[in-house]
């Protein structure tokens, strides 16, 4: 029980680093950040339920008015922004990844976490992103959809890293990867 409470603020902690990496922001207010690495490594590291909680409490954290977002951002003002739709997908985003990681117990590890980084930190978090995106600006799905279309190739990268993380880290340390216990 300390160990995963220990972990899932580990985790969370983890979010918030990964924020202060310098960030771009483009013209229309959604920033370039690692935060969504730290996510992705929440469900292929800690798993659906772990993952998901370290992710709610960081977006607590944040609620809260800790600045701890990529460039410093923090309170409820967040949750109306541009990026809300973000925000409320991280933890569903987490624990999609996580869940896949779990279940697909055949394949290499690196090749499950890089998939579920895919498909739960890129495909779901985007589908929350993009309907988050396009009711804050008044736009179609599709024009929200290329708005954030610079971002895939990003995103596909940093699912890759936490894939080999993921696995380097079960190597360095067998039986960390609790999504594979």
């Amino acid at each position: 029980m300390e160990r995963n409470i220990a972990l899932i603020a580990l985790f969370a902690a983890l979010i918030a680093a990964l924020g202060l990496i310098p960030q771009v922001t483009l013209a229309f207010g959604v920033p370039i950040s690692a935060q969504s690495l730290g996510v992705m490594l929440c469900g292929t590291v800690l798993g659906a339920r772990r993952g998901a909680l370290a992710v709610l409490l960081f977006l607590l954290l944040v609620a809260l008015g800790l600045p701890l977002l990529a460039g410093g951002r923090g309170g409820l003002g967040v949750f109306a922004g541009p990026t809300a739709g973000f925000l409320v997908g991280f933890p569903v985003a987490a624990f999609v990844t996580g869940w896949i990681v779990e279940r697909w117990r055949g394949a290499p590890l690196a090749l499950a976490a890089g998939v579920a980084s895919v498909i739960g930190g890129v495909v779901v978090l985007y589908a929350f992103g993009i309907t988050g995106m396009a009711l804050v600006l008044g736009k179609t799905w599709g024009e929200a959809a290329l708005l954030v279309a610079v971002f895939v190739p990003g995103d596909a990268l940093k699912a890759a890293i936490a894939g080999m993380l993921t696995a380097a880290l079960a190597r360095a340390r067998p039986g960390s990867v609790l999504s594979r216990g």
